[in-house]
């Protein structure tokens, strides 16, 4: 009976590998360059910064047409004089997103660093005389809320020092402040925990 080399233990032939040329830049110009920015800042909520890198990444995969270089700079500009980028508005649902997630003031700042928001930006929204930042217990109690530490802990047991205090790294990493964290962590029950405030 026959069989196939696969069964004989033998090996299959192997078809020839094709070596592929890499692929040519396309060419793009301004008005291409533009369509990019409009379609990235339609589908994304983003930054100045942000688009910028986008913008640049694009035209080192693009081969440039042009004589004159791009006016990266102007078209972020025009795009944010016209609205379609808005780096306050995007500090203010960045904040709102990651504190309804738990995170801290530290974390949402690192966030907005990294974004490339101007310290000025996040300063004019997030600056506690215009009531921008709510009361820091809220994420840090969401937090632990939804890792189960401390109080949330499903047991309902304490926790013994060495998962206290690897509960409180995760916190801090979280952004929260240390002595709000251990607050929350050390609160004797869940409505204990759940009744802190920065008022206390």
């Amino acid at each position: 009976m026959d069989t196939d080399d696969s069964e004989k233990g033998g090996k299959r032939k192997q078809k020839p590998r094709r070596d592929y040329a890499p692929r040519e830049p396309r060419p793009i110009d301004a008005a291409q360059l533009q369509e990019m920015a409009l379609g990235y800042a339609a589908r994304y909520a983003t930054t100045a910064a942000k688009l910028r890198r986008y913008l640049q990444r694009k035209l080192g995969e693009r081969v440039w047409t042009p004589t004159d270089p791009p006016d990266i700079d102007g078209l972020v500009t025009r795009l944010t004089g016209l609205g379609y980028v808005n780096d306050r508005a995007y500090v203010a649902s960045k904040q709102r997103d990651l504190t309804a997630r738990g995170f801290g003031a530290g974390r949402v700042r690192g966030a907005l660093a990294a974004a490339g928001v101007a310290r000025d930006d996040v300063a004019a929204v997030l600056s506690p005389e215009d009531g921008a930042i709510s009361d820091p217990y809220a994420p840090a109690i969401a937090f632990a809320r939804r890792r189960r530490f401390g109080p949330f802990a499903r047991d309902g047991a304490a926790s013994d020092p060495a998962q206290r205090n690897r509960e409180l790294a995760a916190m801090a990493r979280a952004g929260h402040d240390f002595a709000i964290a251990k607050r929350v962590l050390n609160a004797a029950d869940e409505m204990t925990a759940e009744g802190l405030s920065a008022d206390d």
